[in-house]
């Protein structure tokens, strides 16, 4: 690979962990409202199939990422977008807990009591979600090279929904039993949510498999890549 493709291929590395890492941050600021998608009037525990967080939207785009990243720059690069998230999850916290605290004039459009409404629970989202994510990340990345190397780099479909269904209960699974240990969310919509949270992302997964085929695709296309090979960035 020539200088100039290894160049173009660390410009799209970083732009993917931008999108990465700003689907992970927003996902953690918009959980708190929730909406409804009924193309079944089916309830499960009590609650509507499909009553979700606004926060839930975003989060299938970081495991899309973190899979395209480890089919084409490798095992270390997934892992490193990984940690970066945690460090911008981390840092937006801090912005947002200094933007609490600091007093709103009796003019400003948003008041002290508005804000903290919208931002008050943002802490706890963000641990919950700082945890749900450390496990569900690792494992997805885990799993896929467990995959990628069994079958020698074969059966694209098979390593991005197999890793993308565990992570995804993992993920789902911890967040909501955290924001229900936190009192964010009453413990009779755990079950629930639990369900509708894991059978919405598992849909999603399925979804965007030909969108993975079509990156891989253009990727080896683009810097002449074979089956199993990776870029080695600068």
């Amino acid at each position: 690979m020539t200088l100039k493709d290894k160049l173009a291929a660390q410009r799209i590395y970083m732009l993917l962990g931008a999108l990465f890492i700003t689907s992970l941050v927003v996902s953690n600021l918009i959980f708190q409202k929730f909406f409804y998608w009924y193309p079944f009037d089916i309830e499960v525990f009590g609650t509507k199939l499909f009553e979700l967080s606004v926060g839930i939207l975003p989060y299938p785009i970081t495991f899309l990422i973190t899979d395209l990243i480890s089919e084409i720059y490798g095992k270390k690069r997934a892992n490193q977008v990984v940690v970066a998230g945690i460090f911008a999850s981390l840092f937006s916290l801090g912005i947002v807990l200094v933007s609490d605290a600091a007093p709103a004039t009796s003019w400003s459009p948003v008041s002290d009591s508005m804000f903290k409404m919208v931002f008050g629970s943002t802490a706890i989202a963000v641990t919950a979600s700082m945890l749900a994510y450390l496990f569900a990340q690792f494992i997805d990345i885990q799993i896929y090279h467990f995959w990628k190397r069994l079958t020698n780099g074969k059966h694209l479909w098979l390593r991005n929904n197999g890793s993308t269904f565990c992570s995804q209960f993992i993920d789902t699974f911890t967040i909501v039993f955290l924001l229900c240990s936190f009192d964010i969310i009453e413990w009779g919509k755990f079950n629930g949510l639990l369900i509708s949270g894991v059978v919405f992302k598992w849909l999603i997964a399925l979804f965007d498999t030909p969108f993975m085929y079509l990156g891989v695709y253009i990727f080896r296309k683009r810097f002449k890549l074979q089956v199993n090979e990776e870029i080695e960035l600068l």
